[in-house]
């Protein structure tokens, strides 16, 4: 077991959720500030969504295996201080942008260094907590996403308002240097397979010799780590589940900002706000509740797991509709927040289940494998997706208006050319406000998916991982991995 103090422990994991929360603050901060952007570079939903999806997480998906290879080997505190100074400073230089094209360049550049973060981050903490903890522990983790939401949305909103976009991303930005420099400080290496029971991960095994780098040593661990996550149907489903949960939450989230000043005409401090407490506020309690309860459940059946983000998930749809019906902004914001926190009770079981079914040599690497889903499939997609769905139905809703000219070019920026009547002003603004209703609506049929996808999984999770801790989480070594039949 671990020779660190439980006070320790939580202290490295709460400084990991500090880096975490930087990691999402500067990933969400273009969202917050699209309004502002899209009127002062003249962009589109669809560029948007680029901007905030596409361009960000093909670089972080691609890039994230590489450097969580490199964490099975080097030193996962580094690497963590080097990624997270690289994007907190790329995301201060978002402020120098004055095109579209030099934006999604610097948006790029996050995308590659923040996928340094989550797969050294879980191989430490599933090295610093026992098994049973995993789920509660990433959980604290994860919500890290909230936290850097909710300061996103308060601080980039209010700086919008009163200072500009570019103010706001130098703000969001540079204070993750410091945070950077106090992980090196503060936080140690700790031994591989560490934190668990003995024979319950073959910490012989994660303390062995690695053999000298090789292409064919490193694509056998991948296959390894890939029949680990894909070859075992319920692991699958818990897979399935996150990835089209999360291809539904980063469209969705990604566009609620501007639904809200669309839908209500609030203003930019007051969509931060409502963002904070929605989607920050709720879906962090959610985050650590449903890591929590599903530990705490898991002491009578390993189903929990599954059945936690299913229930979640069931009751979290409803909200989200009622959220996109409801007459006024409160009602609005109210199911919004009650949709999040149910929903967001996923993420911990679903990293805790992975953790525990993978080597500790392994670990950083079955995280990038998710996260190439998150971010390549889900992030990528997802806003790019619920951005293009909401130009069409734009588009076709201002048409139905009967106007002779089409949104885009009528309402450059969302916004009707200066000069124009007062009823082609109404026309774009009802227009761009029904379309993202509709849009946003669409999605939430894709967290429905991802439900039938946890109700799944949780047949055969409890053999799963009994096996797992039957075996010792024997993977099989990379020298035998070569010859098996995939």
């Amino acid at each position: 077991m671990t020779p660190y103090s439980a006070g320790y422990r939580r202290v490295v994991v709460l400084l990991l959720t500090a880096a975490y929360t930087f990691n999402s603050m500067d990933r969400s901060i273009i969202s917050i500030l699209a309004p502002s952007i899209k009127t002062d570079l003249r962009l589109s939903d669809t560029q948007l969504g680029l901007l905030g999806g596409t361009a960000f997480a093909l670089l972080y998906g691609l890039g994230g295996l590489p450097i969580a290879r490199l964490a099975e080997r080097a030193n996962r505190v580094n690497i963590m201080t080097i990624a997270l100074i690289a994007w907190s400073s790329l995301t201060a230089m978002c402020a120098l942008a004055v095109s579209f094209g030099q934006l999604l360049l610097i948006r790029a550049g996050v995308g590659i260094a923040e996928a340094g973060c989550s797969p050294s981050a879980h191989s430490l903490i599933s090295d610093y907590v026992a098994p049973s903890r995993r789920a509660s522990a990433l959980s604290i983790y994860t919500c890290g996403i909230s936290l850097g939401y909710m300061l996103a949305a308060v601080l980039g909103g209010y700086l919008a308002q009163h200072a500009g976009w570019r103010i706001a991303c130098a703000a969001v930005g540079l204070p993750g240097i410091l945070t950077a420099l106090i992980i090196k400080v503060a936080v140690r290496e700790p031994r591989r397979g560490g934190a668990d029971a003995p024979g319950v991960s073959a910490p012989d095994v994660a303390a062995r010799e690695l053999p000298p780098f090789s292409m064919r040593h490193e694509f056998a661990e991948l296959r390894a780590v890939a029949a680990a996550l894909l070859f075992d149907r319920p692991i699958l489903h818990m897979v399935l589940a996150l990835t089209l949960g999360a291809f539904a939450a980063y469209g969705f989230y990604y566009f609620i900002p501007a639904y809200f000043r669309r839908g209500f005409e609030l203003d930019s401090t007051q969509v931060g706000l409502i963002s904070a407490v929605a989607g920050g506020l709720a879906v962090g309690l959610g985050i650590v509740a449903g890591g929590a309860l599903s530990d705490y459940l898991a002491r009578w059946s390993a189903r929990w797991y599954a059945l936690v983000p299913a229930i979640g998930g069931t009751v979290s749809l409803p909200f989200y509709v009622l959220a996109l019906v409801a007459p006024g902004w409160k009602g609005a914001a109210a199911a919004l927040s009650l949709g999040g926190f149910f929903w967001y009770a996923s993420l911990g079981p679903t990293f805790g289940v992975v953790q525990n079914v993978v080597d500790a040599r392994r670990r950083a690497t079955a995280t990038a494998f998710l996260y190439i889903c998150l971010s390549m499939l889900a992030l990528g997609l997802g806003p790019l997706f619920v951005g293009w769905v909401i130009d069409r139905f734009t588009e076709s809703s201002f048409a139905a208006s009967g106007a002779a000219r089409s949104f885009r070019e009528t309402c450059p920026g969302g916004i009707a050319v200066a000069g124009a009547a007062t009823t082609v002003q109404e026309a774009c603004r009802s227009a761009l406000a029904l379309g993202s209703r509709r849009g946003l609506l669409l999605s939430v049929g894709f967290f429905a998916w991802a439900v039938g996808h946890y109700a799944l999984a949780s047949f055969g999770l409890n053999k799963t991982l009994a096996g797992h801790r039957s075996a010792g989480a024997a993977v099989p070594a990379a020298s035998s991995v070569q010859s098996d039949s995939m």
